[in-house]
């Protein structure tokens, strides 16, 4: 199954792209499945792009940023840090190109990867990934979708609010 298969138009509400569009046609992509999309500028954006968005979505403020901002990369104390600045109950960050999510702190950290599999100067073998949240009250639901080795693999992911 190809990633774009999975995309189903009216089915999506809102795209959060924590950066590294590159095009215009990528952007014309997603707003054919939504037009509620909101991009963080990555290493190849247009300055017109915010480094940081905040997103209310049912009852959770979910943070969007490129990730870089996090030093070192990944590191617990700079997202709780970053996440109280923010003052929101989900961080979506990118910038590794490598799909995490965790909860740390009563709080959900997300990085979705990189739908193309870009380059890393972390990683060598990048396996494409972007994740779909299902939100519903205080919990969040969230499908990672992988293509490993030509084969899709969905992980699943449970967040609950407190």
């Amino acid at each position: 199954v190809k990633f774009e298969e999975l995309l189903v138009a009216r089915r999506i509400q809102h795209i959060l792209c924590t950066g590294n569009l590159c095009t215009k046609e990528s952007y014309d992509c997603l707003r054919t499945l939504t037009g509620d999309i909101h991009v963080v500028r990555g290493d190849s954006e247009s300055p017109n792009y915010p480094e940081e968005n905040v997103v209310t979505v049912g009852q959770f403020r979910i943070g969007l940023i490129r990730g870089h901002q996090v030093t070192p990369w990944g590191d617990a104390a700079s997202l709780d840090l970053l996440q109280r600045q923010l003052g929101v109950h989900i961080d979506l960050l990118g910038h590794t190109q490598r799909f995490e999510a965790f909860e740390h702190g009563k709080k959900f950290f997300i990085n979705p990867g990189s739908a193309t599999g870009a380059y890393s100067a972390l990683e060598r073998n990048i396996n494409p990934s972007f994740v779909l949240m299902n939100i519903q009250a205080s919990t969040v639901v969230t499908y990672v979708y992988q293509l490993i080795e030509d084969d899709g693999k969905v992980e699943r992911n449970e967040f609950r609010k407190y």
